[in-house]
């Protein structure tokens, strides 16, 4: 029986690998028998993760800290990528931040910090991995994590610069695809919903998020571990070859309505 998820002997770099969705989207690939390079700001936290997945599923993991604001540490991640592995097939842009103020309070420096990381820092991730590792070896799956916030406003958590920056990650998506598809590189995003994290658990535990959640999610619930795993699979699988430039809503439905 052919196992079309099979990632065996394939390389991924997972930005934003210290915590949360950027750690499940990891574990997702290593179950398929991928090797990781985990980057973050956190150099202990990379560490246990690494070490969590070399034992869990067996796989070479190679923790490297990066700001992916900073061009020059995102080349040297690539390089030393490349002269551990020789190859880097997966990228999954998931590193990111949230600023969240009513748009009339935001400051220029928070606005500026959003870009820089969220959409500027994508960007010089994906750059980086196409130039030296992908372009030359005509092959690549480039996975953007954007937001259902991309997508659409909000009425519960006014945060004006996280869309304009994810909305900015969506369309970066269809302008790489449509640039690097004809060398075997594909460009693809998932706009996650609300998925518990570090960063969202107390919002998403308050009795009036949940009664929000309630109202505007078709499944009325928010997304639980594991539900990101099979689209960040598939996408960075070998079987997704003529899948480019798609926008993937893994949001329980909010997109839909």
């Amino acid at each position: 029986m052919k196992n079309y998820f099979d990632l065996t002997g394939r390389v991924a770099i997972v930005t934003g690998c210290s915590s949360g969705l950027g750690v499940q989207m990891a574990e997702a690939l290593a179950s398929q028998g991928c090797a990781i390079v985990p980057i973050a700001r956190r150099e202990d936290k990379l560490k246990e993760v690494a070490a969590m997945l070399k034992e869990k599923y067996g796989v070479d993991a190679l923790p490297i800290r990066c700001d992916i604001t900073d061009t020059e540490m995102v080349e040297n991640v690539v390089k030393t990528a490349l002269e551990h592995f020789g190859r880097i097939d997966i990228l999954i842009n998931n590193a990111g931040t949230g600023a969240v103020a009513p748009a009339e309070d935001i400051t220029d420096a928070q606005f500026a910090n959003e870009m820089n990381i969220d959409l500027f820092g994508s960007f010089k991730v994906a750059r980086a991995v196409a130039k030296f590792a992908m372009i030359p070896a005509g092959y690549g799956r480039i996975i953007n994590i954007a937001s259902m916030y991309g997508l659409v406003g909000n009425k519960i958590a006014p945060a004006s610069p996280y869309h304009a920056a994810k909305g900015g990650v969506v369309n970066l998506t269809r302008a790489l695809a449509a640039e690097w598809g004809d060398k075997g590189i594909t460009v693809n995003a998932i706009c996650p919903g609300y998925f518990y994290s570090p960063l969202t658990r107390e919002t998403l535990d308050s009795e009036f998020f949940q009664n929000y959640a309630k109202t505007m999610i078709p499944e009325a619930r928010y997304g639980e571990e594991g539900e990101l795993d099979t689209a960040a699979i598939f996408l960075s699988s070998p079987a997704s070859t003529y899948v480019n430039g798609v926008i993937l809503p893994v949001d329980g439905g909010y997109t839909c309505m």
